[in-house]
């Protein structure tokens, strides 16, 4: 996931077949790459998409793979609400209605979209898709408040300070040191906020 957030098609290219030999299911490496279009823009991911059906094909899988929606038009808000309640805590239950009248379309569409639709999905947990989340977000730098509400997320559903400096360490020869020393302070803000 952080391979995508700073847009590193070729090393997420050559990593697939390294990521299955310790385990990684092509569902799992999809599920990936589908989550981070909320997160990254499907202008940015779409890349990643072709890079993965090409390496999966390659390497003998067959496409497409089971489908993993756990949703549809009718039940995707309701889903995504009740995600966001499970990951952030019953303040959420509301967030639809929050804000200026102007931009509320748009907590609608986070709430449909980026949990009804990505988050409810099969062949990953709310804790890793955190996980991943957290990921994209050091990665590509400059969303230090969504990184420490994330980094508050992890920490809720078990993913604790210390596992997440595990995460930026491994992530800090594809990111750098400066995203990673900003994903560091935003884990130990949230690490604060979860004490008051």
């Amino acid at each position: 996931s952080s391979l995508i957030g700073c847009q590193a098609v070729d090393q997420f290219r050559a990593m697939i077949p390294a990521a299955m030999n310790f385990g990684v299911t092509p569902v799992e490496i999809k599920e990936i790459v589908y989550q981070a279009v909320d997160y990254c823009g499907m202008g940015r991911v779409f890349p990643f998409l072709r890079a993965t059906n090409e390496a999966l094909e390659k390497l003998g899988v067959e496409l497409p793979l089971p489908g993993q929606s756990a949703t549809d038009r009718d039940t995707r808000l309701e889903a995504g609400i009740q995600a966001q309640v499970d990951i952030f805590g019953e303040g959420m239950r509301n967030f639809t209605k929050s804000g200026p009248e102007e931009t509320r379309h748009i907590n609608v569409w986070l709430a449909g979209n980026c949990f009804g639709d990505y988050y409810t999905r099969g062949g990953l947990d709310f804790r890793t898709r955190e996980m991943l989340t957290f990921c994209f977000l050091a990665a590509q730098g400059g969303c230090e408040a969504q990184l420490t509400a994330h980094a508050g997320a992890n920490m809720r559903l078990g993913n604790g300070r210390n596992f997440l400096i595990k995460i930026v360490s491994q992530c800090l020869p594809y990111v750098g040191y400066p995203r990673s020393l900003n994903a560091l302070r935003c884990v130990d803000e949230a690490a604060e906020k979860q004490k008051g």
